[in-house]
């Protein structure tokens, strides 16, 4: 099997991310919030979910009208699992951690358009989940990003043992997306109308 040019590939997940963001914003917020409390339940629902002492989110960008997984934080919480979020360590070089989250509260925009923890805050490296965002997903479990590729560096150190789980509005799975040997596919997708193991 050939492998596609990567200014090929890079030009395709452009035009996809561009379609991709002009989708989710011409969607409702009130519609975007109840499927995000679909993907929530799907996700409290998920045997590796509820196994795991600690486990990654992300904060939404409302800008970007991301999956909103607030209401899942505090129901980890509130069974007493650990609840980490990205933490940038290097902006030059885009590498990224997981930092323990003890609040919601201290999470803040430090530069990167996405809420961290504060730059002090324990890094977490015994994870059990890492959930992903992501502006499309198809069925190999690949995603297509906002191009920075944070996910894409940070992943490998985390994922095995951790479980990936991918997370999406159902609009947003493609039959398939551009990908490169450097792209890191999720072992599981979530969206507000299925569950789809892929790895």
């Amino acid at each position: 099997m050939l492998e596609a040019d990567p200014e090929v590939v890079a030009g395709a997940k452009r035009m996809i991310r561009k379609q991709a963001l002009g989708l989710r914003g011409s969607m409702p917020p009130e519609a975007l919030a109840r499927r995000s409390a679909a993907i929530v339940a799907r996700l409290l629902a998920l045997p590796a979910v509820a196994a795991a002492r600690s486990v990654a989110l992300f904060w939404p960008i409302a800008a970007r009208a991301e999956v909103d997984l607030r209401a899942l934080d505090t129901a980890l919480r509130a069974q007493g699992t650990a609840v980490a979020y990205p933490s940038t360590l290097e902006r030059a070089t885009r590498r990224m951690t997981f930092r323990l989250a003890a609040d919601p509260a201290c999470l803040l925009e430090r530069g990167n358009r996405f809420a961290e923890p504060p730059p002090d805050a324990p890094e977490i490296v015994d994870l059990g989940v890492v959930v992903i965002p992501a502006l499309a997903w198809d069925g190999r479990g690949h995603r297509l990003g906002y191009g920075a590729g944070y996910y894409d560096r940070a992943l490998p150190r985390f994922c095995p043992p951790a479980r990936k789980i991918g997370v999406g509005y159902d609009f947003e799975l493609a039959v398939e997306l551009p990908a490169t040997a450097l792209d890191v596919a999720a072992d599981v997708l979530v969206t507000d109308l299925r569950t789809l193991e892929v790895a």
